[in-house]
């Protein structure tokens, strides 16, 4: 079966008459241009996590049906039939056979087991999409699945996920990652993408694991990051006196309060105009300054189990540093073990 511009075969199954409202036409992204809409699938879920329950929100958004789930889980099925109410949760196989587009959602460590898993059923049907939503994998390890005449996609949204509806309003504005086997896939998978509102990116196989590192190293280590910036400033907080440390005695979320615009700003400003966004004592070249916070951190560590609180300033300190021209006193700071 064609699309309805003729371009590439696309599976079968119902056609839509015409782009959603709303939704953003591939000729809005500079690179993707004339791609066909999707056929309207019927897509199966595995399983109904926090990113597979967005994404099949947003593909029944987009007008695909949700026919299967597999949910083992309490809070699994709990989530489908919260999120998913016309979704029927199902076994394996039975989702396997019903489906036209098959979306792999679960942890990476569990990624070539369920695939295996899959390909055991003996239910999948040649011809049948096959995504998985893994950053570090690209189609490769869709192998067991291919041989068997599926069509092989990785698509992974760089966005992360907390469990509420609101997973799936962020989809709409974020990027995903895609590979595929060539361009016939390249292209279902990026209409896809952007039928759920988002920007796909094509992202080569063996460039994967390096994407994925950089989107860890920037959202999930900056979880660590504003976590200790939130321990040391509630030490200053209690410290001080919590109580009398605002007018109206408001001490609820205080470090939150105070370190929110700024960390916000700081982020927007490097978004916008990368190392030359970075202020403070490391941009200014102040030994002294960097060396009195080393000191006071420190102070608060000892025994309190916070005792990575002052390497980890260091060391992102240090980094920070080579974004500048560091004098060579503040240099000695950061690299001296003390």
């Amino acid at each position: 079966m064609t699309s309805p511009s003729g371009d590439m075969p696309m599976p079968s199954g119902p056609m839509s008459s015409g782009r959603r409202p709303g939704s953003r036409a591939s000729a809005d992204l500079p690179g993707v241009s004339n791609l066909p809409a999707p056929a309207r699938l019927t897509v199966g879920i595995v399983s109904a996590g926090r990113v597979g329950t967005a994404l099949g929100e947003a593909l029944e958004k987009a007008g695909h049906i949700v026919g299967g789930v597999v949910a083992r889980s309490a809070d699994s099925r709990a989530r489908a039939r919260r999120r998913l109410p016309e979704s029927e949760i199902l076994d394996l196989a039975a989702v396997v056979a019903r489906s036209e587009f098959l979306l792999i959602s679960v942890p990476d460590a569990a990624l070539t087991r369920v695939i295996d898993d899959i390909a055991a059923t003996g239910a999948l049907r040649p011809g049948t999409l096959v995504a998985h939503t893994a950053g570090a994998h690209g189609v490769i390890i869709l192998e067991p699945l291919t041989a068997l005449g599926a069509v092989p996609m990785a698509l992974h949204p760089a966005m992360t996920f907390v469990g509420t509806e609101e997973d799936t309003t962020r989809l709409a504005h974020a990027c995903f990652g895609v590979t595929a086997a060539d361009e016939v896939g390249a292209a279902i998978v990026s209409s896809l993408v952007l039928e759920m509102g988002g920007e796909p990116v094509r992202i080569a196989e063996d460039d994967r694991t390096l994407y994925h590192a950089a989107l860890a190293h920037g959202a999930n280590h900056l979880v660590a990051l504003i976590s200790d910036a939130v321990a040391i400033l509630n030490a200053a907080i209690d410290k001080s006196g919590r109580e009398t440390a605002t007018i109206d005695g408001n001490a609820v979320l205080l470090a939150e309060r105070i370190l929110g615009p700024l960390v916000t700003a700081s982020l927007q400003n490097v978004l916008e105009l990368g190392p030359s966004a970075l202020t403070g004592p490391v941009a200014r070249g102040d030994a002294h300054a960097v060396a009195g916070h080393l000191d006071a951190v420190r102070a608060i560590s000892g025994g309190s189990g916070r005792d990575g609180l002052a390497e980890a300033y260091r060391t992102l300190a240090r980094r920070a540093a080579t974004y500048t021209d560091a004098p060579s006193d503040l240099l000695d700071v950061l690299e001296e073990a003390r």
